[in-house]
């Protein structure tokens, strides 16, 4: 607990000075931000199964034809939310790129980073996470995109993501966001406490499947 306190203290630490320029320079959303956030709109009162391109296009004020020019599918929002939440999250990342500590905290730190992100949708991510599971070809585009923002924030932690192992390790982690995640849509705490509980156990469970994978990959060693 008092790892988990030290850790919630590190990371309330105030982002880079650039992340308050862009906010201040993006103070006019442009168009496809304009349709993202109203595509959040109505999931979160609605579910994702109403977030069509019409009712996108008229809560973000704009023609058909000019939402097509810049997001021409329900697919393509989505997409746009995912980078926006990387940038969150990896802009957070940058200012600790030099701070020590071990794989697993560092990965605890950035995961954490993107449920902050994550923290003014939790409604619309909800409602994702209900809807998924009767839209299989969603369910199936919204994992390429999460093993997409995990081998990031893999990558930003000091994974190694190449090859086949690395794909094994951004699957693996993967188990543990979903476990984290699930905590996270119900956590009420207000400090997210529970979640971080949740993922701490995730990832120290990780680490030990990982270590005794190693072992016996050693073991078989000629």
């Amino acid at each position: 607990m008092a790892k988990q306190q030290k850790r919630a203290s590190a990371r309330s630490r105030p982002g880079p000075s650039g992340a308050r320029k862009a906010t201040a320079a993006g103070a006019s959303a442009s168009l496809e931000d304009r349709a993202v956030d109203a595509a959040l709109e109505i999931a979160a009162e609605r579910g994702w199964r109403a977030v069509t391109l019409a009712a996108v296009a008229d809560g973000a004020g704009v023609s058909l034809a000019e939402l097509y020019a810049v997001l021409p599918s329900t697919g393509a929002i989505l997409d746009s939310f995912a980078r926006r939440i990387d940038r969150a999250t990896l802009a957070g990342v940058e200012i600790d790129a030099k701070d020590s500590g071990t794989i697993r905290d560092r990965l605890f730190d950035v995961i954490m980073r993107s449920f902050d992100a994550l923290e003014p949708h939790r409604r619309a991510v909800a409602a994702l996470v209900s809807d998924l599971p009767r839209q299989p070809l969603a369910a199936l585009c919204q994992g390429a995109r999460l093993l997409r923002s995990l081998a990031w924030m893999a990558a930003a932690a000091g994974v190694d993501t190449s090859g086949p192992f690395g794909v094994l390790r951004v699957k693996a982690l993967a188990a543990a966001y979903l476990i984290a995640l699930r905590a996270w849509l119900g956590d009420e705490s207000g400090d997210k406490a529970q979640t971080m509980a949740a993922l701490d156990r995730a990832l120290r469970n990780l680490e030990m499947v990982a270590q005794t994978a190693s072992l016996r990959r050693r073991a078989a060693a000629p």
